[in-house]
C-alpha cells in the first residue's frame, strides 16, 4: 500500500506539463487546431505512468501471512520481579504491656521475611472480652507504616476495659493478611462522683463538681476520671443498694467540708487517676480517704484521709495534708495532676500529669477500702 501510494504521487507529479498543455489548448479558437491539440493529448495521457495506475489498494483484511513481534514485550515480562504477599504476623501476647494509659504491642513474623517493608497497626476499644465483636463497636483507628515488630501507643485514655489489636505486614507492593485479633485488659477504673452524699452547696455531676452557696451555679470545677494503671485486678464497683457506706448509706457533708467522693472503692491494686482544675478555682484539694471520714471532716485534718491542697485566692499555695499535718510543697500547680495509688504497696503518689515529675508521696498501710476525695 506504501509503495502504491508512492507510485501515484510520483505519477501525478510528471503529469504537471500535460495539465498545462491542456489547460493552454482550451483558448484555441480555430476547430482544425483544437482537434490535432485534443489528439496530442490523448496520446500523451494513454502513454502518461499514471494512465496504467491501478487505484485499488492491493491490501487484504486476511493476517493469516502476519505476525505480531512482541519481542520486547516478552523481555519486560521475563524481567518482572513477583512479590510474594507476606504472610500474617503474630503478636506476642507475653511482651504486651498495658501501663499509664500506654499499651506495648510486640509482634514477629512466623517465618523471616526481608521483603517485608512496613506494618500496619490497628486498635480499637472495647468492653468485651475475648474476639473483637460486629456490633456496637468503635471503629479501627490505624497506625501506619511502622518499621519496628515492637510499638507503643502513647495518650490514651482508658475509659473501656479492653483494647482490640491486629497487625499486618506489608512489602513495596501489597499488604498481607491481618494478624488473629487480640484482646488486652485495660483494667479501667472509671468511677463518678457521689453526689449522694456531697456537700449540698456542690453541683455534682459525673465526673465534675462545682461549687456554689446557692447550691449549685457558681463556677469552680474540678474534673477527674481514672485510669488503672498496671495489671492488678480491678477495684470492686460498690452496688447502690449493698454499698456499706456507700450513696445512700451516709450523711451529706456539711459544714465547711466541701467534699465529694468517688462511687467506686479502692481495695487492692495499682490504679492511677488525674484530676483537672478550671483555671479560675480558688481552692480544692485531691486525695483519697476511707468511708469513715465525717460529716464535718475536711480532706488532709484526719488520719483516714490523705491529699494535696491548691489555694489561689490571694497567692498561690501548695500542699501535701495528713493528719491534720501540713507539708509546702515548694514546686509550681500543675494544671492537670496523677493520682497513683498503690494499695498492696502502701503508697499514694501525686504527679504532674503532663510531666511525669512527681510531687509528692504518702507511705502508709492502708487498712480499709479506700474512696477518692474531692474539696473544693
Amino acid at each position: 500500500l506504501q509503495d502504491q501510494l508512492s507510485q501515484c504521487s510520483n505519477a501525478l507529479e510528471s503529469s504537471e506539463e500535460l495539465l498545462e498543455i491542456a489547460a493552454q489548448s482550451l483558448d484555441i479558437k480555430d476547430p482544425v487546431e483544437f482537434l490535432k491539440a485534443a489528439r496530442q493529448i490523448k496520446d500523451r495521457v494513454t502513454m502518461a505512468s499514471a494512465f496504467r495506475i491501478s487505484l485499488k489498494p492491493e491490501v487484504s483484511d486476511s493476517m493469516t501471512h502476519l505476525m505480531v513481534d512482541f519481542t520486547l514485550e516478552r523481555r519486560m515480562l521475563q524481567a518482572v520481579k513477583f512479590l510474594p504477599v507476606p504472610k500474617a504476623p503474630e503478636i506476642d501476647l507475653a511482651a504486651c504491656v498495658v501501663a499509664d494509659n500506654c499499651i506495648t504491642v510486640s509482634w514477629r513474623m512466623p517465618e523471616e521475611d526481608s521483603r517485608v517493608d512496613h506494618f500496619v497497626l490497628e486498635y480499637r476499644k472495647t468492653n468485651f472480652d475475648g474476639l473483637p465483636r460486629v456490633k456496637d463497636e468503635q471503629h479501627w483507628e490505624l497506625i501506619d507504616y511502622i518499621k519496628a515488630t515492637e510499638y507503643t501507643l502513647s495518650g490514651l485514655r482508658f475509659d473501656t476495659k479492653y483494647m482490640n489489636l491486629r497487625v499486618q505486614a506489608c512489602n513495596k507492593a501489597v499488604a498481607g493478611e491481618y494478624s488473629n485479633p487480640v484482646t488486652l485488659e485495660t483494667k479501667a477504673f472509671v468511677f463518678s462522683l457521689d453526689s449522694t452524699s456531697s456537700h449540698l452547696n456542690l453541683k455534682v455531676e459525673d465526673t465534675y463538681v462545682e461549687w456554689d452557696p446557692t447550691g449549685g451555679k457558681g463556677q469552680e470545677k474540678v474534673k477527674g476520671k481514672e485510669n488503672k494503671r498496671s495489671g492488678t485486678p480491678s477495684p470492686k464497683r460498690i452496688p447502690g443498694s449493698t454499698r456499706p457506706s456507700g450513696r445512700s448509706s451516709r450523711d451529706h457533708f456539711t459544714g465547711e467540708s466541701y467534699t465529694v467522693l468517688g462511687d467506686t472503692a479502692v481495695e487492692s491494686g495499682q490504679h492511677y487517676w488525674e484530676v483537672r482544675a478550671q483555671k479560675d478555682c480558688k481552692s480544692y484539694s485531691v486525695g483519697v480517704t476511707y468511708r469513715s471520714l465525717g460529716k464535718f471532716d475536711q480532706l488532709g485534718k484526719t488520719s483516714s484521709s490523705w491529699c494535696i491542697h491548691i489555694n489561689n485566692w490571694l497567692q498561690t499555695t501548695f500542699s501535701a495534708k495528713h493528719n491534720n499535718k501540713t507539708k509546702t510543697l515548694d514546686i509550681p500547680v500543675p494544671d492537670r495532676i496523677g493520682v497513683y495509688c498503690d494499695f498492696d504497696g502502701g503508697q499514694l503518689a501525686f504527679y504532674n500529669a503532663n510531666s511525669k515529675e512527681l510531687l509528692h508521696t504518702f507511705r502508709t498501710k492502708f487498712t480499709q477500702p479506700l474512696l477518692p476525695g474531692f474539696m473544693v
